[in-house]
């Protein structure tokens, strides 16, 4: 089965009319490995995170994901994403929501929520409509709709807004048995302490350089 190993980053640049939100970002990103995006409020986290995921195109540079290319349309299948928005229909329930993916990947619907009900411990508010859920709950539905085809880039852009700590010590065993499951994992967070133990690369940007990597 072909898989994201890594995504190599050239020169990227991203401008919105006059303003440069992105400068010329190079980076890799490697498989089986988490990297933590950080950066002040209005660095480019956010705008880069989206190139990644092809949400956004670049209006230079190249995004090239190994070994599939730099097609957006190959790519999207091998995506999970979670934004600090649920970005989830409100008007179905969380297990509707978890089933209209795994539909749209091929994949059982009943096995699919299964395996997100026990992962994400989905309890009786996942069978009610996902607006009059708490943020936390939908956040947690995300998460789960997100991963159900089990994706090998997997974006987290704030995912521990409306967890409380129960929720954020679930995503952070997610995000190592994603990390173990060999998949590229990148994080945008202002907790970055809570991710400290399993990151292995931080790239820091300022105003839409990229001004270190460890």
């Amino acid at each position: 089965m072909s898989r994201i190993e890594r995504v190599v980053l050239e020169r990227v640049v991203k401008t919105f009319g006059a303003t440069a939100a992105l400068r010329g970002v190079s980076a890799s990103i490697e498989h089986g490995h988490l990297t933590l995006l950080e950066g002040a409020n209005g660095s480019g986290k956010t705008t880069l995170l989206r190139i990644i995921g092809t949400v956004l195109a670049p209006t230079s540079g190249r995004v090239h994901y190994e070994p599939l290319g730099s097609e957006g349309s190959t790519v999207r299948a091998h995506v999970g994403w979670v934004s600090h928005e649920a970005l989830a229909y409100g008007d179905l329930s969380g297990r509707e929501n978890v089933d209209l993916v795994a539909r749209v990947h091929g994949i059982d619907p009943a096995d699919a929520w299964e395996r997100a009900r026990e992962r994400f411990q989905l309890g009786r508010f996942a069978e009610r409509p996902l607006r009059t859920n708490s943020r936390g709950q939908r956040q947690r539905v995300a998460l789960a709709r997100a991963l159900v085809h089990r994706p090998t880039l997997v974006l987290l852009d704030e995912p521990t807004t409306g967890l409380d700590r129960a929720g954020v010590e679930r995503l952070v065993e997610v995000i190592r048995q994603e990390v173990e499951r060999d998949s590229v994992v990148v994080v945008v967070s202002h907790e970055p302490s809570l991710f400290e133990g399993l990151a292995t690369q931080h790239l820091l940007l300022d105003r839409g350089k990229v001004v270190d990597v460890e």
